[in-house]
Formats: structure tokens, C-alpha cells, sequence
């Protein structure tokens, strides 16, 4: 084994975890709040930046806080668009926030990726439009008469600066000299298919204006789609998600799809390199992966929330307990709603 050898593999690893921890950024999450940033001094003690990231958060201290409400926009998505699986994107008090479980290029990393880059751009953006930010402010590029006789008008969303933002912050490991390794190359792609599901989803709202409520004249503007519908799409692209292989064309490394037999992947789709593993069991050598004892499961489902599937065929245990619940609900005039507390006993499931 030659020493250049050696060295190679050492590179290698290096790039891979470079890559692997490229959504430390994520930890901006637990903080309370970033809205106390005021001088450069304080985004050298941000905990998960690197370091072209804290230069980011110097010249742009007050975008921060915008994208830590990203970060935790990213997490509450994932947690609910995974609640009933076995993954459920469980967060951890250290770094990565995810644990280890998504260091491997796997479709759960894919899904982390697209909709982190996807939470900043939506952040970002949602904090131009409401005027937090004196780099932006409402998109000016829409105005006038569009093609169909309404006013643009009212304040657009500026997604374009939303996702420049996001391109440069989220994307910064991945486009540093020397990231062009399989992993940088999945997620420079699954960032860009999260952001894309923002802007190819963008929709025009508009309001009335006449006597009596009559539409003789109609103002709209451009606003982002709600960011659930975002993570639904982004989760449809999940269960969908292409196998990919890097390979050569010409000059370029590009991914590929690993059977030659699918069709080539779009923009908007999802890529992974890796099988997921069954997270079935507890493992202490990869934090995060944290099993589905105890977890709650669905006995009469035959999905993956069904009992059979989340417990992985271990089994189940079933208790009763009492639950609290408002009924009998009158409404009273004028106004109030009055209701009585009901208890009753309920089934609950759960992993052996």
C-alpha cells in the first residue's frame, strides 16, 4: 500500500465527511433565538456554521434569525411528514441534529436536504415580503397588466432573493473547491428539487375591488405556496426518489441512474446513492438511531404505521387509557362556545 495510496483514502474521507455534515447549520434550531445578533463577533459562536457560513452570517447578520426559523420550519416538517414511520427525524441535543442517520447518501438524507434548502429560501423570503429585511423587500419585477387583464399589484413574494440566499448559504460546503464527490453532487441536486418545489408551485393571489363587492377592477400578486403543501411535494418526491451512481460524461461527474432501465431523473426529483437501513433497532455506534420500541403503532393498518411493519415484526402491547375531550359544545349568544369535558377509554398500541 503506497503512501499516495494512503493519502487518497484520507482525502476521500475527508470530502465525505465535509459533505455528510453539510447541515450542521440545522442546529441554528435549537436556539431560542438568533434575533440577538448584532455584531460579527456573535456569528463566530454559532454553533454548526463553517466557516464561509459565519462570513455569510457577518455580512448578513439580520437574515439570521430568518434562517434559524428555517432550520426549525425543516425539522417540524419532517417530523410531521414522518410521524408515522420508523425514521421519524428524531433531533438530538449534539451535532449533526439528526445524528448519523443521515450521513449516508440515503433518502432520508435526500429528504432532510431538499426541504432544509427548501425552509431557508421560504424563511427568507417570507421575511422580505414582511418587511423585516432592509436587503429586500417586496418582488418590484412584478407589475403592471398581465396577460389575462388584472393589476399586479400588492406586495409579491421576492422568492428570487429567498432562493439566492438559500443557494449560497445552504449550498456553501458542497460548492467549495474540491466537493465533487458523489455525496456533494446528491446534495447539491436534492437542495436545488427543494427549492424548486417552492418555485415551481409559486401561485397568484388577488383581491377585489367595486362597489359592493363587485371584481371591477382586480389586483394580485405572486405569493409562495404554504409550506406544508411544499413538504408534501417534497415527500412525494421522497417515495420516488432515483438511485443514482456517479460517472463520467466528457469532463463532467454527473449522477446517473443506477438502472440503466428508469428514466432519467428530472430537477425536481429526489436522488440517493445508498439503501436505507430498516431502523428497526436501537444502535448506540450511530446516534439517531434510536429503533421503534415504545413507538405508537396502528393495528388495524396494513401500511407502514401499521403494527406490523413499524414493529418490525416483534410485536405489540396494547393498553387502556383515559383520554380528555371537549363535547357537548353549545354555542351561546353572542358569543362564546360552552363545552362540557367528556373522559373515555381508548386503545393505544404500542412497540414491543
Amino acid at each position: 500500500m503506497t503512501e499516495e495510496y494512503i493519502w487518497r483514502c484520507v482525502l476521500m474521507l475527508y470530502c465525505a465527511l465535509l459533505s455528510a455534515n453539510a447541515s450542521n447549520w440545522l442546529y441554528l434550531a435549537k436556539l431560542s433565538s438568533v434575533g440577538s445578533i448584532r455584531d460579527e463577533e456573535t456569528c463566530e459562536r454559532l454553533r454548526g456554521l463553517i466557516q464561509r457560513q459565519v462570513q455569510i452570517c457577518k455580512r448578513s447578520v439580520e437574515v439570521m434569525d430568518a434562517v434559524r426559523r428555517g432550520a426549525q420550519l425543516a425539522i417540524d416538517e419532517c417530523q410531521f411528514q414522518f410521524r408515522n414511520r420508523r425514521w421519524n427525524c428524531s433531533t438530538l441535543e449534539t451535532l449533526p441534529v439528526f445524528g448519523k442517520v443521515v450521513t449516508q447518501g440515503t433518502r432520508e438524507a435526500a429528504f432532510v436536504y431538499a426541504i432544509s434548502a427548501a425552509s431557508v429560501a421560504f424563511a427568507v423570503t417570507r421575511a422580505c415580503s414582511s418587511g423585516e429585511l432592509e436587503k429586500c423587500g417586496c418582488d418590484h419585477n412584478v407589475h403592471g397588466v398581465s396577460p389575462e387583464g388584472f393589476q399586479w399589484s400588492g406586495c409579491s413574494d421576492n422568492i428570487a432573493y429567498g432562493v439566492a440566499f438559500s443557494q449560497s448559504f445552504v449550498d456553501v460546503r458542497e460548492r467549495s473547491k474540491g466537493q465533487s464527490s458523489s455525496r456533494a453532487l446528491m446534495n447539491l441536486h436534492n437542495n436545488e428539487a427543494g427549492r424548486k418545489a417552492i418555485l415551481s408551485n409559486m401561485r397568484v393571489e388577488c383581491k377585489c375591488h367595486g362597489v359592493s363587492g363587485s371584481c371591477e377592477v382586480k389586483t394580485c400578486w405572486k405569493a409562495m405556496p404554504p409550506f406544508r403543501k411544499v413538504g408534501n411535494i417534497i415527500k412525494e418526491k421522497f417515495d420516488g426518489a432515483t438511485e443514482v451512481e456517479q460517472r463520467k460524461v466528457g469532463t463532467t461527474k454527473v449522477l446517473m441512474p443506477r438502472n440503466s432501465q428508469f428514466k432519467p431523473h428530472t430537477d425536481e426529483d429526489l436522488v440517493y446513492l445508498d439503501p436505507s437501513p430498516d431502523f428497526c433497532d436501537y444502535d448506540p455506534r450511530t446516534p439517531g438511531m434510536l429503533g421503534t420500541v415504545g413507538r405508537q403503532c396502528n393495528r388495524t393498518s396494513k401500511a407502514i404505521d401499521g403494527c406490523e411493519l413499524m414493529c418490525c415484526g416483534r410485536g405489540f402491547q396494547t393498553q387502556e387509557v383515559e383520554v380528555v375531550d371537549r363535547c357537548s359544545c353549545k354555542f351561546h349568544w353572542c358569543c362564546y362556545v360552552k363545552c362540557k369535558q367528556c373522559r373515555k377509554l381508548v386503545e393505544i398500541h404500542t412497540c414491543r
